[in-house]
């Protein structure tokens, strides 16, 4: 479990906020156990809503809003697009799609060397920019924008020479 294997990181989180807000620890936690398992999981999800006292829909509700939190484990790197209704009348629906096709995959899907998950996202706030995306990585988020399915897939093969020689 989470408070067993963190406990001192787990009291100086709480310890930031007053009792009565403890709540307001949930992102911190959030991230915490997302780097302890890979990804944020029912128990994670039980566990923090005990320590912090509020139901585990509340904390559910934060992992399903924000991109930042995962669900399920997925590759090393996330390619999460922006599709929302300003960026798919710039093309990014297309994008995603041929994107997805170049890789072998379908949204949500990772591939199959396991290094890139590639994701569908609402709002990433650079719709003048599209098509867009932001990469997740161990040393970040970094953004793409003015897009193409080639630009994209040359960043991809960047990663892949990097995880090979790394």
């Amino acid at each position: 479990m989470l408070a067993e294997k963190h406990r001192s990181e787990i009291d100086a989180l709480l310890a930031k906020y007053p009792a009565d807000q403890s709540r307001s620890a949930v992102l911190p936690l959030l991230y915490l156990a997302q780097h302890e398992y890979g990804s944020i999981t029912d128990e994670a999800i039980d566990e923090i809503a005990e320590l912090v006292g509020i139901n585990p829909t509340q904390v559910a509700s934060l992992v399903g809003f924000y991109t930042l939190f995962h669900e399920s484990e997925g590759g090393r790197y996330r390619i999460q697009i922006c599709t929302d209704l300003p960026c798919a009348l710039r093309g990014a629906v297309t994008f995603a799609q041929e994107l997805c096709a170049q890789l072998g995959i379908r949204m949500g899907e990772t591939t199959s060397d396991g290094l890139i998950t590639v994701e569908e996202v609402k709002c990433l706030a650079a719709c003048d920019r599209a098509p867009m995306f932001q990469l997740q990585d161990d040393e970040g988020i970094h953004y793409h924008e003015h897009q193409t399915v080639e630009s994209a897939m040359a960043l991809i093969e960047m990663l892949r020479k990097r995880h090979s020689d790394g």
